[in-house]
C-alpha cells in the first residue's frame, strides 16, 4: 500500500486450541494470494490466542503480520506492553480501535475496560515507534477502522481527521457487502480529500450459509449485508460455493471503485473458502 499497489490481506482462524503448527499450516495456504495475513484480538469477546503470539509466529515463518490490537480487554499499561512485544517481534503493520464492548449474554464473565480510547492509542503506538528508532522506511504502517455507511454531500469525519494526526494512515472497513452504499460513502470519501490522507481497505466474506449470514445481520449491527446476498444464499443448491462465487464478484467490482486501495477477507472458521474465493476473483495473481 505504501506503494499504491492495490492490497490484499486475509484473517488468520484461531481458537484457544490452535498450535503454531496449525497457524504455520494457514499461512502456507493464505500466502500464496496475500499481501500479509491479519490476526484478530479475541473477536466478539471470544478467547483466543493472542494477536502477538500468531504475529510472532507468522514472521518467523516469513509472513508479514498484521495484528489488531482493541482496548476492550486490557489497560493502559497492558496496551504499551503489547505494543513494544509487536515492535520487538518486527511487525511492520498494525491495526488499532477502541473495539466493540462484550455482548451482554456472553458465555463468560468478563469486564471491559476501556481506559483508552482509540485514538490515544493510535498517538501511543507513533511515539512507541519512534522510541524505538527504528531504521528509515521501517516505520510502523497503523491502521485504524472506518465505518461505511450513506455519507451527506459536504461530510468531515472529523474523527477520522483525529486519528491521521494521531498517526493513522490506512482504514479498514467493517464486513460491506452492499455495493451501493460502499460506492455512495467511497465518493464522499474521494470528493472530501481523504484518498490523500489514507489507504482504503474493504472487509468482505465468503459466507458458508444462510445460518452464517443471518447471524451476521443480527450481532454486527454495522455490517453491511443486503437481503438479496441471503436470498442468493437461500436458493443455492450449494450455499457454500454460493458463498465463494459472490465474495469472487465483489472482490472484482470492489477492486474497480476509485478510492479502494485494497480488500480484507474475514473467516467465517474455515481458510479454505477464502483461498476458493481468491482464485475465482482472479485478485490474488495480481
Amino acid at each position: 500500500m505504501r506503494e499504491g499497489r492495490f492490497a490484499l490481506t486475509a484473517e488468520l482462524t484461531l481458537t484457544r486450541d490452535s498450535s503454531a503448527d496449525d497457524v504455520r499450516r494457514q499461512a502456507d495456504l493464505l500466502g500464496r494470494y496475500v499481501d500479509a495475513v491479519q490476526v484478530s484480538d479475541n473477536p466478539y469477546a471470544w478467547v483466543q490466542m493472542s494477536a502477538l503470539s500468531a504475529a510472532a509466529i507468522l514472521i518467523d515463518h516469513g509472513i508479514d503480520a498484521i495484528p489488531i490490537l482493541g482496548c476492550r480487554d486490557r489497560n493502559h499499561d497492558a496496551l504499551r506492553s503489547e505494543l513494544l512485544g509487536m515492535r520487538s517481534v518486527g511487525v511492520g503493520s498494525l491495526i488499532l480501535m477502541r473495539g466493540h464492548g462484550i455482548p451482554r449474554d456472553h458465555a463468560l464473565p468478563a469486564r471491559a475496560v476501556f481506559d483508552t480510547t482509540g485514538q490515544e492509542l493510535i498517538r501511543m503506538a507513533a511515539a512507541v515507534d519512534r522510541l524505538a528508532s527504528a531504521p528509515p522506511g521501517d516505520e510502523w504502517l497503523i491502521g485504524t477502522g472506518a465505518r461505511v455507511f450513506r455519507a451527506n454531500r459536504g461530510w468531515r469525519a472529523e474523527s477520522l481527521v483525529r486519528r491521521h494526526e494521531a498517526g493513522a494512515r490506512f482504514l479498514q472497513s467493517q464486513l460491506c457487502f452492499n455495493l451501493d452504499i460502499l460506492r455512495h460513502y467511497m465518493a464522499r470519501f474521494v470528493e472530501a480529500g481523504y484518498h490523500r490522507k489514507y489507504r482504503m481497505m474493504v472487509s468482505l466474506s465468503p459466507l458458508p450459509s444462510v445460518v452464517t449470514a443471518r447471524w451476521i445481520k443480527k450481532n454486527l449491527s454495522d455490517s453491511r449485508l443486503p437481503e438479496r446476498i441471503i436470498e442468493r444464499l437461500a436458493d443455492a443448491e450449494n450455499p457454500a460455493a454460493e458463498g465463494v462465487a459472490q465474495c469472487a464478484e465483489l472482490m472484482q467490482a470492489v477492486s474497480g471503485i476509485e478510492g479502494v486501495s485494497g480488500i480484507h477477507l474475514i473467516t467465517t472458521g474455515e481458510v479454505s473458502p477464502i483461498v476458493d474465493a481468491l482464485e475465482a476473483s482472479g485478485l490474488g495473481d495480481l
